[in-house]
C-alpha cells in the first residue's frame, strides 16, 4: 500500500502489504487552500482565475481531474462556490485537513475486504476537492472523494447552501466524517464490479447495495447510510412500491435524488432494496464468500444474470419476469405518428413535421431519442421542438427530409408518464423511407 501526505512522500512511503491493494493521495486538499488563500487575497477576477488555475487545477492529481470530468467541474465551479459560500469553506478547513490521518483505518478495512474478496484488486483514493456534487464515487480503479462533503461534521456552517444543496445540510448533521473508512470501502467496491451505470432502477439499486452490504460484511462495521435504517422500519411498505417502478431506465426518487416521495422524503431509497436483496441471497447461500463474489462480479446490466440473482434472494414474492410482464402492461407507449404511417416506404419527401402520439399523457420535462439499427446514417434528425398538446399525449417537431432515404428514430424510454409512480416509455422505432 502506498499512502501519500505530501508529493516528496508519494515516491517512498509503501507499506509491506501483498499487492499494494491501497494508495491514498491528499496532494490536492492542501494545493486547493493555497489557491483559496490567493484567491481571497485580491478581487481582481482574471487573478482569481489565475490563482487556481497555478495552485489547485494544473497541479491536480489524476483523481481531481477525473472527479471534474465525472461531475462537470469547471473553474467557475470553484470560483462560485468560494464565493458564495464563505462561512461554509473556513468553517470546514481544518477537517479537511485531516484527510491524511485516516490512512491507517481505510487500509485496514481494505484488508478485512480482501479476506472476503479476494479477487480484491488494487484500488487509488483521492482525497480531492469538489464542488457539492459528490461526497464520493469512482471511475475505473480511482476512488474519488470530494472532501468538501466528505469530511464534514455537525459543526460546519451549511446556512449559506441554497435549497438545492439542502439535504447537505441533513447530512452534515450525521457526521460524515466519522464514517470517512467506511465510505471509502464502499466506494473500494465500486471500483471491483463491472459498471456504476446500469440500465434500469432494478440494477442500480442492487449495484449501490451491494457496495454498502459487502463494506458492512467485510468491515463488520454497521452502515451509516440513514436510509438504510429507515428501510429497516418500512421493509414491505418499500418493496411494494418499488416492485411497481424497478424496471424504469430512470431512477426517480430512488436514488441521487431529493424528489418528494411517499416516504418522508428519505433520500436513496433504492440504496435500501438493494442492500437488502444482497442480505437475502447471502443468508440463503452456505458458501459465503462465493455469495460475496457473485454479487460482485455480477453483470447488473445483463438480465438474465440479473433476474437470476434477485429471484434465488426471494426478496419479490413474484418472480423478475412476472413483474417486468407486470410493467410493461403500465407502461405509456406510442399509438401513431401523425403525418405518415410508421413503416411507409413512399413518404413525401415535403413534409416537414412529425407528431408522436401517446397512449397516456407524457411528463413534459422528460423526453430521449436514439439511434435506430441502421445507426447515424439513416438517422432522422429532428429540427426543432414545436410543442406538447394540451393533453400531454402528442409531441411536435419540425424535421427536414430528403428523396429517396431510409430514416430511422427510436422515440427511447427517457419519455415517461407523470407523478411519483412514473413509467417509462415502451421504445419504439420509427422506420420509414421517402420516395
Amino acid at each position: 500500500m502506498l499512502f501519500c501526505f505530501q508529493t516528496r512522500l508519494i515516491a517512498q512511503s509503501t507499506l509491506a502489504t501483498p499487492k499494494k491493494t491501497i494508495q491514498i493521495v491528499t496532494t490536492d486538499i492542501n494545493n486547493f487552500w493555497q489557491a483559496y488563500d490567493k484567491i481571497l487575497s485580491t478581487k481582481d477576477s482574471a487573478e482569481q482565475y489565475r490563482y487556481l488555475n497555478s495552485y489547485f487545477l494544473e497541479k491536480g492529481s489524476p483523481g481531481l481531474k477525473a472527479i471534474m470530468s465525472v461531475r462537470d467541474y469547471t473553474a467557475s465551479s470553484y470560483i462560485d462556490a468560494i464565493h458564495n459560500y464563505p462561512k461554509f469553506w473556513e468553517s470546514i478547513r481544518a477537517n479537511t485537513l485531516k484527510a491524511e490521518t485516516f490512512a491507517k483505518e481505510i487500509e485496514q478495512d481494505a484488508l478485512k475486504i480482501k479476506q472476503v474478496f479476494p479477487k480484491l484488486k488494487p484500488a487509488t483514493i483521492y482525497f480531492t476537492m469538489g464542488a457539492f456534487l459528490t461526497g464520493g464515487t469512482t471511475m475505473d480503479s480511482m476512488i474519488l472523494i470530494g472532501s468538501e462533503i466528505a469530511l464534514a461534521d455537525e459543526k460546519v456552517v451549511s446556512s449559506e447552501l441554497p435549497q438545492s444543496l439542502g439535504h447537505l445540510k441533513t447530512y452534515f448533521k450525521s457526521n460524515p466524517i466519522q464514517q470517512v473508512a467506511f465510505s471509502n470501502t464502499h466506494e473500494l467496491i465500486h471500483t471491483q464490479q463491472k459498471t456504476t451505470v446500469c440500465d434500469n432502477l432494478i440494477g442500480q439499486s442492487l449495484m449501490e447495495g451491494v457496495a454498502e452490504f459487502v463494506a458492512v460484511i467485510g468491515t463488520g462495521k454497521l452502515s451509516s447510510h440513514p436510509a438504510i435504517e429507515f428501510g429497516k422500519k418500512n421493509e414491505q411498505a418499500i418493496r411494494d412500491a418499488f416492485s411497481t417502478q424497478l424496471f424504469n431506465s430512470f431512477t426517480g426518487y430512488w436514488l441521487y435524488s431529493n424528489a418528494t416521495n411517499p416516504f418522508n422524503n428519505q433520500r436513496d431509497l433504492g440504496y435500501v432494496v438493494g442492500y437488502q436483496i444482497c442480505q437475502a441471497y447471502y443468508q440463503k447461500e452456505k458458501n459465503k464468500k462465493a455469495a460475496i463474489e457473485k454479487m460482485i462480479l455480477l453483470d447488473y446490466n445483463q438480465p438474465a444474470d440479473l433476474a437470476a440473482f434477485v429471484d434465488q434472494s426471494g426478496y419479490f414474492s413474484k418472480p423478475m419476469k412476472t413483474l417486468e410482464q407486470e410493467f410493461d402492461l403500465q407502461r405509456p407507449y406510442v399509438t401513431k405518428i401523425e403525418q405518415f404511417a410508421n413503416g411507409d416506404s413512399l413518404v413525401n419527401p415535403e413534409i416537414n413535421s412529425l407528431t408522436i402520439h401517446f397512449s397516456a399523457p407524457i411528463d413534459e420535462r422528460y423526453r430521449s431519442f436514439e439511434l435506430g439499427p441502421l445507426g447515424e446514417k439513416n438517422l432522422l434528425r429532428l429540427v426543432t421542438f414545436k410543442g406538447m398538446s394540451a393533453d400531454k399525449q402528442s409531441v411536435s417537431f419540425e424535421i427536414q427530409l430528403k428523396p429517396k432515404q431510409h430514416y430511422q428514430l427510436v422515440v427511447g424510454s427517457g419519455f415517461r408518464s407523470p407523478g411519483k409512480e412514473s413509467k417509462s416509455l415502451k421504445p419504439y422505432l420509427i422506420d420509414f423511407t421517402t420516395r
